[in-house]
């Protein structure tokens, strides 16, 4: 049984200010099938976007940005919580800090409890521990801290969902004959070294995060995949069907 974790990202999880609840739908409903044949943990974004829900805040605030994140970690985690539980499937909090993982008594715990929390049927989201941690807020890293958990869980495969459907030969927002790169074995150093350009209220990373991303695991010998949040259809025929219609796959495997 493979290891997978899941990451979902503020753009794909908000719309229009709210959590966009009929793509955590989806998104529950694909987890509740990848399951099935593989261990499931889910890096998920969404604390602050929840938060703002319940209070408008500011957001260009860094300390309201802390204090939404403490009002919405409760928020999204109810909602998962409640979505799984139509499937009869208990969740379970894990809020680290990229830090945690750098310490090696720290990720060994981190591991530990996941490793207990899978063996007993528990899907675990992991989410920065935003309260307090600036990093992810100001940066935008939940794509990294995915990685960090990818690696350190011993897992097989990142698939990280977001509003882009993979990576693509050149920029689809300014050259309409862009195309989708399907298999990826090395991430070229330029790319690494551009500016972040996230999109939405609420999103941090952009295409930079997660090359990154994927530069690190491939590092590391393992598996990511970047496709979209909005439209699963993609990611099912490829760990569902096992093909790989679309969507980027990066992997340092023959």
């Amino acid at each position: 049984m493979k290891r997978v974790v899941v990451k979902v990202g503020s753009a794909v999880l908000t719309e229009n200010d709210t959590i966009a609840l009929q793509r955590m739908r989806n998104l529950v409903d694909f987890l509740v099938e990848l399951r099935k044949e593989n261990e499931v943990i889910l890096v998920s974004s969404g604390a602050v976007a929840s938060g703002y829900t319940a209070l408008k805040l500011d957001r260009s605030i860094l300390q309201n940005k802390q204090a939404l994140a403490s009002i919405g970690q409760p928020i999204l985690m109810n909602k998962y919580a409640k979505k799984f539980a139509t499937h009869d499937i208990l969740t379970a909090q894990v809020l680290v800090t990229a830090a945690n993982f750098k310490i090696e008594g720290e990720n060994r715990k981190i591991k530990d409890t996941i490793d207990t929390l899978l063996s007993n049927g528990v899907i675990p989201i992991i989410n920065e521990n935003d309260a307090t941690t600036t990093k992810e807020l100001v940066v935008g890293d939940n794509d990294q801290l995915s990685a960090y958990v990818a690696k350190y869980t011993g897992s097989d495969l990142l698939i990280i969902f977001s509003d882009i459907d993979g990576y693509y030969d050149k920029d689809p927002r300014k050259y309409t004959d862009a195309k989708v790169l399907k298999i990826v074995k090395s991430v070229d150093a330029n790319e690494l070294e551009k500016e972040a350009a996230p999109h939405g209220a609420f999103a941090t990373g952009g295409i930079l995060t997660k090359l990154k991303a994927a530069n690190y695991l491939l590092s590391n010998k393992i598996d990511m995949v970047l496709t979209s949040g909005y439209d699963l259809s993609d990611i099912k025929s490829l760990m569902l069907d096992g093909k790989h219609t679309g969507g980027t796959l990066f992997t340092s495997k023959n």
